[in-house]
């Protein structure tokens, strides 16, 4: 089919370019480290294992149907999108940003690890465990919900779940504040640090080009 023959040309493309890439590269082990790189072999490399298992397994057997080892290899094709970083400097301030603001990632992560285990725990206990006769059968469980508690913080609000009791929409409300709260106090930190990568790569990119322009001018 057409998009069987269009994936199979941008496979071989991004093959060969891998290849030529190697091949010039001075240090060979150092290549084999750049996380670009590894993101463009792991592009790559799913698509030539399913096509081996598709040749030994045949295309309609059961094998391949049930085969859960080639589904996730071939989810893994979309690292392609990925390698749009290369040529994008947006994505490489993204990937810059995340690296120097780990720290404030994984802050961010713990505030919202704890608000969830005691909202959880509250709405559980409000919703579900007070009173057994009218208790809300989606609060069952703490970590049910928990799911109601992220998607609150995060104020998405899908309306799948929600507090049926006055205690408990108080506590939603309250739920909600606080993860506007929470999740702005890092998030200033992460802003100044893009805006400080965006200017730091756009500086870089600028330079780089100025020196090709003077080396196709000489």
């Amino acid at each position: 089919s057409l998009d069987r023959i269009i994936e199979a040309i941008c496979i071989g493309w991004f093959t060969a370019e891998c290849i030529v890439r190697f091949i010039v590269s001075k240090n060979k082990c150092e290549f084999v480290k750049r996380p670009l790189n590894i993101i463009d072999l792991l592009a790559i490399t799913p698509y030539y294992i399913s096509v081996l298992m598709t040749v030994f397994t045949g295309e309609n057997s059961q094998l391949q149907r049930a085969g859960v080892t080639l589904r996730v290899l071939r989810m893994m094709r979309i690292f392609w999108v990925i390698k749009l970083a290369r040529h994008f400097i947006g994505l490489q301030t993204l990937g810059l940003t995340l690296k120097r603001c780990y720290r404030e990632m994984v802050m961010l992560l713990v505030f919202i690890c704890v608000a969830m285990a005691i909202f959880s725990a509250l709405s559980q206990l409000l919703e579900h465990g007070l009173d057994l006769e009218t208790s809300n059968k989606d609060f069952a469980s703490i970590p049910a919900a928990c799911w109601w508690v992220i998607i609150s913080m995060t104020t998405v609000g899908y309306g799948d779940m929600y507090p049926i009791t006055m205690p408990g929409r108080i506590l939603g409300g309250v739920c909600v504040v606080s993860g506007i709260v929470l999740l702005a106090l890092p998030i200033t930190f992460i802003y100044h640090s893009f805006v400080q990568c965006y200017h730091e790569l756009k500086f870089r990119s600028a330079r780089y080009s100025r020196s090709l322009s003077a080396e196709f001018l000489n």
